[in-house]
């Protein structure tokens, strides 16, 4: 699959441009976009979307992938829907105007768009509802921690694990750390979030009753695996028709 790589200069674009030469799940690129692109990169570069047309080639390409910045998704969007590209964003922090520009294009043309592309936390998210699922009485905590340069707390991926028990319990209560004097309530998911050194990424939900505890983990070694994860979402979404499709979607098959 020939991919168009949108933040090609970031740190992840440039891990996903690594996969991709190295032929990874078949991907190669064709060009890359990013207005703040220096060096020497494998495919030509452009600017913006707007001057992608003048790369020889670009056309070609089977689908986006966006790693840049939020703030493209209407330059984004607009081009994919024009070209008739299947997209991957995998950006996070949209704005409501920006949200929706996504759900809109995903009514023209395929979109996935998905908190983290990690494949083992979309599995871990899918245990955790099945979990909470089975055990309709156990109390549910969830802790996640990351980097001190991370900036939002609670993290995008613990709140997706939240988000998934509350399909099978939607009478829970989220509850975003703890002080004070007050008792847990039964309905409360408790989300706590760490934030220290240079650790790449850990989510882990408790599932607890008075006679047993099951600890769900994921640990994340290497920011690469989100490339993985993208490419793997690139692959699956060519073909598909006009959609918002995320993770679970690609677990499901």
């Amino acid at each position: 699959m020939k991919i168009i790589l949108s933040g090609i200069g970031g740190f992840m674009g440039a891990e996903l441009a690594k996969l991709a030469n190295a032929g990874y799940r078949n991907s190669s690129l064709t060009a890359g976009v990013d207005p703040n692109a220096k060096g020497t990169y494998t495919v030509p570069v452009a600017s913006s979307f707007e001057r992608l047309q003048e790369i020889p080639g670009a056309e070609e390409a089977d689908c986006i992938i966006d790693f840049s910045h939020h703030s493209a998704t209407g330059d984004l969007t607009a081009y994919a829907i024009e070209h008739n590209k299947p997209l991957i964003i995998a950006t996070t922090g949209q704005t409501d105007d920006e949200l929706q520009m996504i759900h809109n294009a995903s009514e023209k043309i395929p979109v996935f768009f998905a908190a983290n592309y990690s494949l083992g936390v979309a599995l871990l998210i899918e245990l955790a509802r099945k979990t909470a699922e089975m055990m309709p009485d156990a109390e549910i905590e969830i802790v996640e921690m990351h980097h001190d340069r991370k900036l939002d707390a609670p993290s995008g991926t613990a709140l997706a694990i939240a988000n998934a028990i509350k399909e099978v319990r939607p009478d829970a209560e989220l509850k975003t750390g703890r002080s004070g004097n007050s008792k847990r309530t039964p309905k409360e998911i408790g989300i706590h979030a760490v934030r220290m050194g240079n650790i790449v990424g850990v989510h882990e939900v408790l599932v607890g009753t008075q006679n047993q505890t099951i600890t769900l983990r994921h640990e994340a070694h290497s920011r690469a695996l989100f490339a993985e994860g993208a490419l793997a979402a690139a692959e699956f979404l060519i073909g598909k028709p006009a959609g918002l499709y995320n993770m679970k979607n690609l677990i499901e098959g």
